[in-house]
């Protein structure tokens, strides 16, 4: 079956139908990472958005549902050169045709996404619409495709209750585990009947249990499963708590420590958030943000964000740390970025820049225990250059909060 791409400037892409049989129109944006594409579907920060994956073929080990980000696929519609229909890896569970049929995600391929993303790096993103029907004109949806934006996803993508991650280690010879909520078959299997219960642990990449007997609050605005394992496998009993839970409750329940996740859409459609971040912000509480947590810091403390022009989503993206020199590959998926030209510096200090266009990519909080990172130290997919952030964390709240 056919299908086609119709963007706001008018351009048409035609190519060749797959996934779900549906028309959708969303935000349409790239993806620069060679692997981890079940990762980045399953990312909630997509919400409200349609990927287009930079590498020519995607699909070619299938999807294992071991690494999952969430309990589903969050992406609106994928967009690729070519899609493996015959996967091959020992660890697959499905093909992604099947998955995105089973998720009612379209999509469309064998289009030329190299000229795609050249196209959105010259006038940056824009909407757009996958379609099968080949009658629609755009002048039918010219105003619906300027009209779109992605609204208050938080809401849709964050947990609805509070649930515990418990610190854990295994005794075995790979060492510590994470207390992870990523799924095994099983898993997956109860995820669907809204069972979230069943939990299976994973290797991390940590030394010991530094983070043993603390107890760390996670809010989530769209929180990837790495965050929490992340924590869990240093030991951290983790609790989870929904985007719209209020201060009093979180500080209430004593933590140790906050950690504000990332998250999808423009971080000003959160203003009630954002009025919670103020009151944890004004506690001693040491809290560490990454990408959406730290852009609503930055807006909770009298900072400015705006959109870029593209974004930055992949698994190769340089960062420098301003205090050592030092640089870093990243994994990152934001399209909004804190205004340094705005930022108060008795409030906030720059911690790190991005090494290809200077944007922030963290903030250290003058005189609180607080620092926030734009990239994502928990990757998946993506390098671990800078997991050792969450071990920062931990070392930060041991100490007293000094930062």
């Amino acid at each position: 079956m056919k299908a086609r791409l119709i963007l706001e400037d008018g351009t048409i892409f035609e190519g060749k139908h797959i996934g779900a049989d549906k028309d959708v129109i969303s935000e349409i944006v790239f993806n620069t990472s060679m692997a981890g594409y079940t990762e980045v579907f399953t990312d909630p920060s997509y919400a409200g958005q349609a990927v287009c994956m930079t590498y020519p073929l995607i699909g070619n080990y299938g999807v294992c549902l071991d690494d999952m980000e969430s309990e589903r696929p969050w992406v609106d519609g994928v967009i690729v050169r070519e899609l493996s229909h015959i996967p091959s890896n020992f660890r697959c569970d499905m093909s992604l045709q099947d998955f995105f049929e089973k998720y009612e995600i379209p999509g469309i391929a064998g289009i030329d996404t190299r000229k795609l993303v050249r196209l959105l790096r010259e006038k940056g993103t824009m909407n757009g619409m996958i379609t099968t029907n080949e009658n629609i004109t755009y002048d039918e949806i010219k105003d619906k495709l300027h009209a779109y934006t992605t609204g208050d996803v938080v809401s849709k993508v964050s947990c609805k209750e509070k649930y515990l991650l418990t610190g854990s280690k295994d005794l075995a010879d790979n060492g510590p585990l994470s207390g992870s909520a990523v799924f095994n078959k099983e898993d997956y299997e109860a995820s669907l009947k809204g069972d979230l219960s069943r939990r299976e642990k994973r290797p991390a990449i940590v030394k010991e249990l530094n983070g043993k007997g603390l107890k760390v609050a996670l809010l989530d605005l769209g929180a990837k499963k790495n965050i929490g394992d992340s924590l869990a496998a240093r030991g951290c009993d983790v609790t989870i708590y929904p985007s719209n839970t209020s201060a009093e409750e979180i500080l209430g329940d004593n933590p140790d420590g906050i950690m504000l996740s990332n998250g999808p859409g423009d971080p000003k459609d959160c203003p009630g958030v954002i009025e919670e971040i103020k009151k944890l912000y004004a506690s001693d509480t040491p809290i560490f943000a990454i990408c959406l947590g730290h852009q609503l810091m930055a807006l909770a403390t009298g900072a400015d964000t705006y959109k870029m022009k593209y974004g930055h989503r992949g698994g190769n993206h340089p960062v420098k740390d301003l205090a050592t020199g030092r640089v870093y590959i990243s994994s990152q998926n934001h399209g909004y970025v804190v205004d340094v030209d705005k930022l108060d510096k008795t409030v906030a200090e720059p911690a790190f820049m991005n090494v290809n266009d200077g944007t922030n990519e963290g903030l250290s909080y003058v005189g609180k225990n607080i620092f926030t990172v734009q990239f994502h130290p928990e990757a998946c997919p993506g390098p671990q250059d800078s997991s050792y952030l969450f071990d920062r964390f931990i070392d930060m709240i041991k100490k007293g909060g000094k930062n």
